[in-house]
């Protein structure tokens, strides 16, 4: 009844001859979306995302070279993690990978606006489980000369939610020999497998390999830290100076 009221006002009071229909004709409607390219520079990209599902946890990413070279990374996660501390632990494995590689300007692209945002500084770290990674992810940015963060359309991050997800899915192959790729299992939280090295003290690893020469603890060390490093250096083995895990 409202339609038909509104055809007839419509009918009974016809517009002027100045009227001009509105045109429905756009010169660039064919355009779907238009992207800004930056300039050639020295930086590299990294694309991150993270699954979880009912059949696990996978994280992945893609680094990309200043020249164009691809290099993809999975890895499948046995620890709980919501779909927001995936994202995260994708991003911290993705910036441990480039400071390895000493990698000094950095563009992050990820589809999570919470993990994005969150990382420019434009919105607060409220939940508790978050704020850990907040800060590593802070603490990592720290050793890149240039670091930029920019969210993306879920459709321009397709591969790497397919590497996640094929990561989540993919049981962990034991001995089985996978040619050019790796499958990480990951025991412990990205935020936890920090180690921060100063570059006018001792190596981190000093304090292990002391222990498994001559069997000492350091001067000032207290029980609990002992006993920690006792137990870190049973994952380590010693040959005449050189020091394997």
């Amino acid at each position: 009844m409202k339609a038909q009221a509104l055809e007839n006002h419509l009918a009974e009071n016809p517009v002027d001859d100045e009227y001009q229909p509105l045109s429905t004709y756009f010169p660039d409607e064919e355009v779907n979306s238009i992207e800004v390219i930056p300039e050639d520079t020295n930086a590299w990209k990294m694309f991150f995302d993270g699954a979880v599902n009912a059949t696990g946890v996978g994280i992945g990413e893609i680094l990309i070279s200043p020249t164009g070279q691809h290099y993809p990374v999975t890895t499948r996660i046995y620890f709980f993690c919501t779909n927001n501390t995936a994202e995260y632990e994708a991003c911290i494995m993705g910036m441990n990978m480039k400071i390895d590689l000493d990698v000094e300007e950095l563009l992050i692209l990820g589809d999570s606006n919470l993990i994005i945002r969150q990382a420019q500084g434009e919105w607060e770290t409220r939940y508790v489980k978050l704020i850990p990674y907040r800060q590593h992810v802070e603490d990592l940015s720290k050793w890149f000369k240039s670091i930029e963060f920019k969210h993306i359309p879920q459709f321009h991050n397709e591969l790497v939610d397919a590497l996640a997800t094929l990561a989540s899915m993919m049981p962990y192959p034991g001995n089985v020999h996978i040619d050019s790729g790796e499958i990480q299992i990951r025991e412990r939280h990205g935020y936890c497998n920090a180690i921060e090295i100063k570059q006018d003290v001792q190596p981190w690893y000093h304090d292990i390999k002391r222990f498994l020469k001559i069997k000492e603890y350091p001067e000032q060390a207290s029980g609990d830290q002992k006993r920690t490093i006792k137990r870190i250096a049973s994952s380590f083995f010693l040959s005449e100076e050189v020091l394997y895990k």
